[in-house]
């Protein structure tokens, strides 16, 4: 009896705590430095939001351990709706499988708000050093050249070394990684040539795609891009393994305590906002694909996507720096 009148006393606390809220301003922790896309997003998302609540959003930037910084903050935060994680997957997908202690545990400590959007890369070539056109003339050649080639990637256990290292291995390519600080110099030495390949996101390779330095061979994941209409993904081009469906993303979480009632008004208001023309442009600048879904669906592509992941790590043998 005592558990019931508990659990209904914790129910009217939220339901209260719902009708309230918020009440002060709410606080993003974006676990990556200012600068770049995930912040640029972060930002955005936050005055879209801070608009429908009539409420400030205060992006709080915890760079640090690989993103586990500001992600073990949040997961100690008060469960009150205040306290929000504005996150590129790498921490909650990756991180547990690459650092030795990882000082939160993903499942019990938080809850799924809105996937906002996800970001496609894709298996690219350096035009005047590669001759494929397609993905079964790239594993030909490659092969034809076992052991003298190497990949580039955007830095040791990113989405872009991950699926680098499973094409390399599985395919039997003997390719050597190469990692860089960011995707900006890794593009900058795909296009000068000391690189004949590498995963790159979408939208930084446009301008040199049509200078025709680059070429798009294959888009990791089951969806084309408007913005590469031509290019098909590694399923349609015969490669249909799991570990190519699998796509990085930005979402947002929540402390895993938070009352029902906040974390549905918070999924309305960040699926609505993601919506609005400002981030819909910001979605384009940084060749981000919007998606917004429940968070049902967040936690269901989380769920999905964690085993295949491990199974990267695992492969490529990435440890957290």
């Amino acid at each position: 009896m005592k558990a019931l009148f508990a659990a209904a006393a914790f129910a009217w606390a939220g339901l209260a705590a719902a009708q309230t809220w918020p009440a002060k301003p709410i606080t993003f922790v974006v676990p990556v430095p200012p600068g770049g896309g995930t912040d640029a997003l972060a930002r955005t998302l936050a005055d879209e939001m801070g608009k429908q609540l009539k409420q400030t959003i205060v992006v709080d930037n915890k760079p640090g351990a690989t993103g586990m910084l500001g992600t073990q903050a949040v997961s100690r935060a008060a469960p009150d709706g205040y306290t929000l994680l504005f996150t590129l997957s790498a921490p909650i997908t990756t991180m547990p499988f690459m650092a030795a202690k990882v000082p939160y545990d993903v499942k019990r400590d938080f809850a799924f708000v809105t996937e906002v959007c996800t970001g496609p890369v894709v298996l690219t070539v350096n035009s005047a050093l590669v001759p494929a056109k397609t993905m079964k003339e790239f594993i030909d050649w490659s092969k034809a050249n076992k052991g003298k080639l190497s990949y580039g990637s955007f830095g040791n256990g990113t989405v872009s070394h991950l699926m680098g290292s499973y094409l390399s291995q599985s395919r039997d390519l003997d390719a050597a990684h190469v990692p860089y600080k960011g995707e900006a110099p890794l593009i900058q030495d795909l296009v000068g040539g000391q690189v004949p390949w590498g995963i790159v996101s979408a939208g930084s390779i446009a301008p040199h795609l049509q200078s025709g330095k680059l070429r798009a061979l294959a888009i990791m994941g089951e969806t084309r891009l408007k913005e590469l209409p031509n290019v098909p993904t590694m399923p349609e081009a015969g490669f249909a393994d799991p570990e190519f469906k699998a796509v990085g993303w930005i979402g947002l979480l929540a402390p895993a305590a938070t009352p029902a009632p906040v974390l549905a008004r918070l999924e309305e208001v960040a699926r609505a906002a993601a919506q609005t023309p400002a981030m819909k442009a910001r979605f384009q600048v940084y060749g981000m694909e919007a998606k917004a879904g429940s968070s049902a669906d967040f936690k269901r592509s989380y769920e999905a996507t964690v085993p295949v992941m491990e199974k990267l790590v695992k492969i490529s043998g990435a440890k957290a720096d």
